[in-house]
């Protein structure tokens, strides 16, 4: 039975009402930089505290896809959430190259940013100073897809198995696992056309990809294919997490915690039912124009929202790190030699702070608005 996390839901209705009550601002612009700050939501001392943070970048994972991390951030700003905590939010489209956007926050030319807990520890591990501050889920994304004559991942020694480059830790671990003899795989290349795997283009017999894409795209073309996710097995990930700039954090705390917190509030809003989660995934298409896959984007919402209510992150509300998936992913990043053997999983707790989600939270009820 899946399993589901409690915090505050708020209906049109009430949101209305307690606008008129409180004057609260109209939403930010459609460019994807935050206008207004009218802040009237909150107190005037922590409304200062917010403005003083001054702009703030926020950096997506990819464009502006309707992922976990990416859209709530989107909706909060449309919606207005931002200005109500006296936030002046900048959204900013990644590209998607991890490494990249690390470097990006490190350096402050982006203040927050999606970075799975993963890519965080491998980027901490390179020297990028960024630190982690929640998480959604210790599921991730990356999955396997196999042909449907594929019933067991033990048929898949000495098949070809397509990759975007390389094959993800998550999905390599849970093969290992599984009982696969890797070294017998044969790795080839095959891109972001998810469609080679049912035409069994080089001979595929699986293909690597990312759970809410291209299963969806290709359960849209007709063709049937198998998901293999790593959750099943055991193995840890993230999905939804994200990082922050530690002189910023440092300097600006409780901007840190209202960030979180109206990112939260428009999660709950854009899951609360299918027409807002439509409405949600109708401002990233405005912000990224008229070739925006809007029937797709609802998938990719839908079926990421549902991984982490299938998966909530064990003994914590929604954005909760777990302590012990990161020790659990500095394991699988050393079975690989992903990371120096130096890096303790000790090490790598001290890279995630916890304080900011903590503070935005009453037991497991979202805190809204600020105190």
């Amino acid at each position: 039975m899946p399993r589901h996390h409690h915090f505050v839901r708020t209906g049109i209705a009430a949101l209305t009402a307690a606008a008129a009550a409180l004057g609260l601002a109209a939403c930010g612009s459609s460019s994807g930089a935050t206008a207004s700050v009218s802040g009237s939501a909150i107190s005037s001392q922590r409304c200062a505290e917010n403005r003083a943070a001054g702009q703030i970048t926020y950096l997506s994972g990819y464009q502006y896809q309707s992922s976990a991390s990416i859209l709530e951030y989107v909706a909060a700003s449309k919606l207005g959430y931002f200005s109500d905590l006296c936030l002046n939010v900048r959204l900013e489209a990644g590209s998607g190259d991890t490494a990249q956007e690390t470097k990006l926050l490190a350096s402050g030319k982006a203040s927050i940013a999606a970075v799975a807990e993963q890519d965080l520890i491998q980027a901490r591990a390179n020297g990028i100073d960024i630190t982690g501050i929640s998480s959604y889920s210790d599921a991730g994304l990356d999955i396997l897809m196999t042909n449907s004559d594929i019933t067991s991942l033990t048929q898949l020694d000495g098949k070809v198995v397509g990759d975007k480059g390389y094959v993800p830790a998550a999905v390599r671990a849970m093969l290992v696992k599984a009982g696969v003899n890797w070294s017998s795989l044969q790795i080839v290349k095959e891109g972001y056309d998810p469609t080679v795997l049912p035409r069994h283009q080089s001979g595929l017999e699986a293909l690597t990809g990312f759970v809410s894409n291209e299963p969806n795209q290709l359960e849209n073309a007709g063709d049937k294919v198998t998901v293999w996710q790593p959750v099943d097995y055991g193995i840890p990930s993230s999905l939804g997490a994200m990082a922050v700039n530690p002189a910023f954090a440092a300097a600006h705390p409780t901007a840190v915690q209202d960030l979180l917190r109206a990112a939260l509030h428009a999660y709950s809003y854009c899951t609360s039912s299918q027409a807002h989660g439509a409405e949600c995934v109708g401002y990233a298409a405005n912000l990224s124009g008229p070739t925006y896959d809007t029937k797709l984007n609802e998938q990719i919402w839908n079926t990421e929202t549902k991984t982490v209510t299938d998966n909530p992150t064990p003994g914590q509300p929604l954005g909760g790190i777990d302590s012990k998936n990161v020790t659990a992913l500095v394991d699988m990043l050393h079975q690989f030699s992903i990371i120096p053997a130096s890096v303790t999983s000790t090490q790598a707790a001290s890279w995630f702070d916890d304080s900011y989600i903590k503070a935005d939270y009453s037991g497991d009820t979202l805190v809204w608005p600020a105190p």
